[in-house]
């Protein structure tokens, strides 16, 4: 009755959204603040002015929201904590200015990253060549291999749990393959340098594309969106869910050269004209329009990300070093499974992995300050 495809899947489990029960949730490396007004403000303007829109279709490329999209880029540099906000004026940090114009033609938008990074799989990876990625990354990364029926090789981190570019380069060399990988990585937490990442650039094997997926770079990892200039077989995803608080609606982006958008496309067109609705184009253009309120709630995560990171290895907790929105954590003798139950006992959710490897860890996302300093009580009794 079914489909060897589906007896191969393995489904993407996310973070617990209970309902028996008011948790506070730092499982799922959502945004703990809310949209500016002026996106909630835009949806009711829309719903009362342009009702008619609901029963029509939306602009297909989302034109109007690409280029707003490309604007918030050039303000930021791609890294909203450090962005430079003086009386709502947005300035990159001298190391995040891009040396040229992101442009429209250069922006491909999806119904959340996990859509977009869908429609990339289809568009850059091969059924006959493995894809090249890191053991622990993306969960994610591995669900669309099997369902697109792509081989892949999964390179262990290094010592330190950093990626281990150079055996990943090795591989993709033997076998002319294309690289994956999240910068800042998840679920550790840590970030390549762009230099690092211009090296990779400079060795992977000609023809072939390089997904770096930056989901958590605005919380302190340093982008490649400079690195197109330099190299055309880039893509960089990133997402509205986690530093502009959109994970409730849905939203991603890929960044990349036109020729690589327009390849993109041609997917899109062929599987869903209409990706990204009516709402979502509308608040996702108000969003953008808020860039140093979005900064600041940016800049509030790494301030309480450093705080609980201290607070722990003051209480003999291995913290990795982290550039996203959560911590990666154990403690020796725990088990993590039982620091998630303590934790979840006492109304607070976190994120506990049963995979070999990871298994004594727990990922904290960063809440605010009231939400963390509830945590810390809890994990003082571990």
């Amino acid at each position: 009755m079914f489909s060897q495809r589906l007896n191969n899947l393995h489904p993407y489990i996310p973070g617990e959204q209970p309902t028996d029960r008011d948790y506070i949730k730092l499982n799922a490396n959502e945004n703990p603040y809310p949209p500016h007004q002026n996106v909630l403000n835009s949806l009711q303007e829309a719903l009362k002015n342009f009702p008619q829109k609901l029963g029509l279709y939306p602009d297909p490329d989302a034109e109007s929201l690409r280029s707003a999209i490309a604007d918030m880029l050039n303000q930021t540099g791609g890294v909203l904590c450090r962005t430079q906000v003086d009386n709502n004026r947005c300035e990159p940090e001298r190391k995040d200015k891009l040396p040229f114009t992101i442009t429209k033609d250069m922006i491909f938008c999806g119904n959340g990253s996990d859509e977009v990074l869908s429609f990339l799989f289809y568009t850059f990876f091969d059924s006959s060549v493995p894809l090249i990625l890191p053991e622990f990354t993306y969960s994610f990364y591995p669900v669309y291999c099997g369902y697109y029926n792509i081989p892949m090789c999964s390179v262990p981190l290094k010592k330190g749990w950093q990626i281990d570019t150079d055996t990943m380069l090795s591989k993709a060399r033997q076998t002319n393959s294309c690289i994956i990988f999240a910068n800042p990585n998840a679920p550790t937490g840590l970030s390549l340098s762009r230099s690092h990442i211009r090296e990779v650039l400079q060795n992977i094997p000609k023809n072939t594309v390089c997904i770096v997926d930056e989901a958590y770079c605005d919380f302190g990892g340093e982008s490649c969106l400079p690195l197109l200039q330099e190299f055309n077989n880039l893509v960089i995803v990133r997402t509205f869910s986690k530093s502009l608080s959109f994970a409730g609606m849905r939203l991603g982006y890929a960044v990349a050269s036109p020729s690589l958008i327009e390849a993109i496309f041609t997917v899109k067109n062929s599987f869903n004209h209409f990706p990204v609705d009516f709402l979502a184009q509308t608040a996702g253009i108000a969003s953008c329009k808020e860039v140093s309120y979005y900064a600041n709630n940016a800049n509030k995560v790494v301030q309480e990300r450093e705080s609980l990171t201290s607070f722990l290895r003051e209480r003999k907790w291995f913290v990795i070093d982290s550039c996203t929105n959560f911590v990666f954590t154990k403690k020796e003798e725990l088990k993590g499974e039982d620091i998630y139950q303590h934790i979840k006992k006492n109304g607070i959710l976190i994120r506990h992995f049963n995979t070999k490897g990871i298994e004594d860890f727990v990922r904290i996302t960063i809440g605010t300050h009231e939400q963390m300093n509830e945590l810390k009580k809890i994990m003082e009794t571990l």
